[in-house]
């Protein structure tokens, strides 16, 4: 177990996907969920495709800084896959914005809720940074935060590891001494990358901690510094 230190904290910061909750479980669910769909729609199979380009878009658009993002994103989609803008919307919005959620409860990490009521019952406040909108997601998994931003917001408009996203947090928060707040994400070369722009701590979130007692330990630590 890492050691970091909870002493005099004032902010914490999460990353949604695979810091939270265990991604890999979800994609196996998610894989059986597509795969009995697409069987019995076979007429539908296409859909896969815009899946795909849609996430692989984004991906390649780390660090971008632009105008309208949250519309961005289906137009860079639309390049690969030449449906209407409507329709890719529709597919995205039900396959990875809706239809995951309902797994996400199952695959929170173990102690997440604790660990969150415990930062609040200590007054520190939390945010959720994620590059996809999150709200929903929260909702899922029964978890509270002070302040949920995306990097498609329109005030914000940049993907990680670009820190206009945390930079937005701080300032929101009031927060000038950011040894005061610490950024929990799972990908160092993303989410670290993003604190360290930002010149914010950060906490790499390993899958195989989380999965046990991470959060657990967390929480009894912070009750019990």
């Amino acid at each position: 177990m890492k050691n970091v230190s909870l002493n005099n904290l004032e902010l914490v910061i999460f990353d949604v996907d695979g810091t939270l909750y265990n991604q890999s479980q979800l994609r196996k669910k998610m894989l059986f969920a597509l795969v009995s769909y697409f069987l019995l729609h076979p007429w539908k199979i296409n859909e896969l495709q815009i899946l795909y380009h849609f996430r692989k878009e984004r991906e390649k658009k780390q660090g971008l800084s632009a105008p309208e993002l949250a519309e961005q994103q289906y137009l860079w989609c639309k390049e690969k896959v030449n449906k209407p803008i409507d329709h890719i919307k529709r597919v995205v919005d039900k396959w990875i914005f809706n239809f995951p959620n309902r797994f996400l409860k199952e695959c929170s990490y173990p102690g997440i809720n604790l660990f969150f009521e415990t930062l609040a019952q200590k007054n520190i406040q939390i945010a959720i940074y994620s590059d996809y909108d999150s709200l929903n997601k929260l909702k899922a998994m029964d978890l509270k935060a002070d302040l949920l931003v995306s990097s498609t917001d329109s005030n914000i408009n940049a993907m990680k590891p670009n820190s206009a996203g945390l930079n937005f947090i701080k300032s929101k928060f009031n927060i000038n001494d950011t040894s005061r707040c610490l950024f929990f994400g799972d990908r160092k070369e993303l989410d670290g990358k993003c604190a360290e722009n930002a010149n914010v701590p950060f906490f790499l979130v390993e899958k195989e901690a989380a999965s046990t007692s991470l959060y657990k330990h967390l929480a009894k630590k912070l009750l019990n510094p």
